[in-house]
């Protein structure tokens, strides 16, 4: 676990600084790439579960989201779409070496040597919202990311789309999120990354562990319950 203050400050704990794929944490990611256009255009999506060969967590689907609720309920399908039509975008409007670079600018932190070289935009598979091991980080590398001076206006939409009231009425924004365990097919851990204005905490448990479990052990921690 990591906690900060935007003073900078920051402790760790445990096993803080080794790297994991980020699971859904890579949404923060595309909010902070994206989230303005996307929130401008007011992007929805009816999720079923599945689109082609891609599927959501949840096999019944989320049915129709738009960006608040899609990040809320970390909806695998609208994120994948709304990403998909942005690079589409940057290509038409930029041209795909423009594209790359603001991909690889906004996900250089969590992608260490993975990306393949070239000077186009990559193809915009699940892994790119959180759905495999191509994005990766440690709580201690996604803290600093997260108290980073440039993140303040993605910590403002957290707060505003993320934000419920814990112990004492104190309102805190919660995104949670499960993630592969590199190496063990079919096993898990889970991420939760927090703050409330004050203080921003990030925590991951190993494997086996659920999101659900993540959320109660990171209010636990902070003793928020």
């Amino acid at each position: 676990m990591a906690v900060g203050v935007p003073d900078g400050a920051i402790k760790v704990y445990g096993e803080a600084s080794r790297e994991y794929p980020m699971g859904s944490l890579a949404k923060l990611v595309w909010l902070r790439l994206e989230g303005a256009e996307w929130a401008s255009a007011g992007v929805e999506y009816k999720c079923t579960g599945t689109s082609g060969a891609n599927t959501c967590w949840l096999k019944k689907g989320h049915g129709r989201v738009d960006l608040e609720k899609a990040l809320q309920q970390s909806c695998n399908l609208a994120f994948l779409e709304w990403a998909r039509l942005s690079a589409e975008e940057w290509k038409k409007y930029l041209g795909e070496g423009v594209g790359r670079l603001r991909i690889e600018e906004g996900f250089n932190p969590f992608l260490g040597n993975r990306l393949p070289p070239g000077d186009t935009v990559p193809p915009i598979t699940p892994d790119w919202v959180g759905d495999g091991e191509l994005l990766r980080s440690s709580p201690e590398a996604m803290l600093k990311w997260l108290l980073d001076p440039a993140q303040e206006l993605l910590l403002v939409r957290c707060q505003r789309y993320l934000g419920v009231t814990v112990r004492k009425d104190e309102v805190w924004w919660l995104k949670s999120g499960t993630a592969p365990v590199v190496g063990e097919p079919g096993v898990t851990s889970a991420w939760v990354a927090g703050g409330n204005g004050k203080m921003v905490a990030v925590i991951h448990l190993p494997r086996g562990r659920g999101r659900v479990e993540g959320v109660e052990r990171f209010l636990k921690v902070l003793g928020l319950k």
